[in-house]
């Protein structure tokens, strides 16, 4: 199916002045008849001193146009972690896609100009274990900014998706607080081994040319014994980001619909 898209522009004085914790509006994005509302929110971890940006993406009325927070009753809430120095407006592939499924999709950005640079050598895991906690503690605390701004979401059935680094983070978070997520879904992470278990459920949508660390991705024995699932496209890693053709786009975003679907 072909797919239009529309940008309705919206013209807002105040957008000039970004104040952490308050939205700022994007244009909107409308999709075979579906509006899908895009704001920008910078929270700030005062325990850490550290600003989090946040794009928040969610489908709205084609016949009420105002933004009404508590029409969020029972929507799910999808958390997406860009790899390695994306930022809060990559992914929207992805996040438009299930935003017009009727999630609300969150990308959270874990990387920041004063941010020291990501470990490439040496003992990788080690190295950038703290990366991946701070991403950790965004993520925990974007969520609890997000229930009281969205009382209404479904916060039993989170679903984390991460691309690259940002998938390292989702399987940290899976490992670590194997409940707070229902299903973690990752494209390529490489260096955070997927948890052994059946409980959250896991999908690992992996590249053509990068090959994950020794361990990280599980047996064939252990892949049925805890029904995670691993496909691999001909994607390469890089262009999972958003670099890729309509065409693998369109397979990333099917295999994940149809992985949700199954749910």
């Amino acid at each position: 199916m072909k797919i239009r898209y529309l940008v309705i522009l919206f013209i807002l004085s105040s957008c000039a002045a970004k104040k952490p914790g308050k939205p700022a509006f994007h244009p909107d994005v409308y999709i075979n008849g579906i509006i899908v509302r895009i704001d920008t929110i910078t929270w700030v971890d005062s325990s850490r001193n550290r600003i989090i940006p946040v794009t928040i993406y969610n489908r709205i009325s084609t016949t009420n146009i105002k933004y009404d927070l508590h029409q969020n009753v029972h929507k799910k809430l999808v958390i997406l972690n860009p790899g390695y120095g994306g930022t809060r407006n990559d992914y929207g592939y992805i996040a438009n896609n299930l935003a017009i499924k009727g999630y609300l999709v969150v990308t959270v950005q874990h990387d920041l100009p004063t941010d020291d640079t990501l470990p490439r050598t040496g003992d990788i895991y080690k190295l950038r274990k703290h990366f991946w906690d701070t991403g950790a503690k965004s993520v925990l605390l974007v969520t609890e900014k997000l229930k009281k701004e969205y009382p209404g979401l479904d916060y039993n059935s989170i679903i984390l998706i991460g691309h690259s680094n940002g998938g390292d983070i989702a399987m940290l978070i899976a490992n670590e607080y194997p409940k707070f997520a229902k299903i973690v879904i990752t494209l390529d992470n490489r260096r955070v081994p997927l948890p052994r278990s059946a409980s959250p459920r896991v999908f690992s949508i992996r590249s053509a040319d990068q090959p994950a660390d020794p361990n990280v991705l599980p047996s064939e024995e252990e892949q049925k014994k805890y029904r995670i699932r691993i496909v691999k496209v001909n994607t390469t890693h890089n262009d999972m980001g958003g670099m890729g053709t309509d065409a693998q786009k369109q397979e990333i975003n099917r295999l994940i619909n149809n992985f949700l679907d199954s749910q």
